[in-house]
């Protein structure tokens, strides 16, 4: 077995994968550089497992209340066998229909995925490329749309959309958010249908990672590094959605999109 993960690396490490799950700056990238860039071992499927699982809590917990309510709406259209039932209920239809292209398409390119395109040059280029995208959506977008509009089609889009996101780099709250922007969604609607979105992706990753480490179960991670980086995910991720909604109209996607553009600079600086 390797090395053992220290506590500091994990926390760093909960940090990175709580602050950028949610942020439009990708989490997969930063939690793949670290070993790139680093003299850090790589932290294992362990570790990547339990901070995506520590994401998954903190966005359940901080919707708690619309997922009560989508859950009992979709009850409700099952039971009335009409998706249109309810209208919490045609919301969670649309989140797990939005959710079908990614599943697909990560099980069917897994490997690949995860081998070929887990490089500095693609992060680099995808942090740069889909950064500007998103400054573009968000210049002319017309952000008239909230919440209460958002209708099938725009959900199968910014799904089909999402499927990107399994290129590191491109951030998958990101290249949701441009879809919904140049859809005509408000950024709060945008990033709320995004947050949303997250959790069945999140839990299907999570299992993924299960499966893997079942089958490669020497590990970095000892049990008190990978709870605490679980602990440290789950706080700062809430903290994270609850500031970046309160003060997302205020900022805009600037501060990211130039953020995304100068890492995705020095990365291909690095490699160059």
């Amino acid at each position: 077995m390797s090395e053992s993960l220290s506590a500091f690396q994990a926390i760093v490490l909960g940090l990175i994968q709580g602050l950028t799950e949610f942020l439009p700056i990708s989490s997969s990238a930063h939690l793949a550089l670290v070993p790139l860039v680093s003299t850090w071992q790589d932290q294992g499927l362990a570790f990547d497992c339990m901070v995506h699982w520590g994401t998954l809590t903190a966005i359940i917990y901080y919707f708690r209340s619309d997922l009560a309510l989508m859950g009992s709406g979709l009850s409700t259209t099952i039971q009335q066998r009409n998706w249109k039932a309810d209208k919490d209920g045609q919301m969670a239809w649309m989140i797990l229909i939005a959710t079908i292209p990614v599943g697909i398409i990560g099980l069917a390119f897994k490997d690949y995925i995860e081998h070929d395109l887990r490089s500095v040059t693609v992060i680099g280029w995808a942090s740069i490329g889909f950064g500007l995208l998103l400054w573009l959506s968000d210049k002319t977008g017309k952000q008239k749309r909230h919440n209460k509009d958002w209708r099938l089609n725009d959900a199968l889009i910014v799904g089909l959309l999402q499927a990107l996101a399994l290129i590191p780099g491109t951030s998958r709250s990101g290249i949701t958010m441009t879809g919904a922007l140049l859809l005509g969604y408000t950024r709060e609607a945008a990033a709320r249908f995004s947050f949303l979105l997250s959790i069945p992706v999140i839990f299907l990753a999570g299992g993924l990672k299960i499966k893997d480490w079942i089958e490669q179960p020497n590990q970095a991670a000892g049990l008190d590094t990978l709870l605490l980086g679980y602990i440290v995910s789950v706080v700062s991720a809430y903290i994270c959605i609850h500031y970046f909604l309160k003060y997302l109209n205020k900022i805009g996607m600037g501060p990211f999109v130039i953020y995304r553009v100068i890492l995705g600079s020095i990365l291909l600086w690095m490699v160059w």
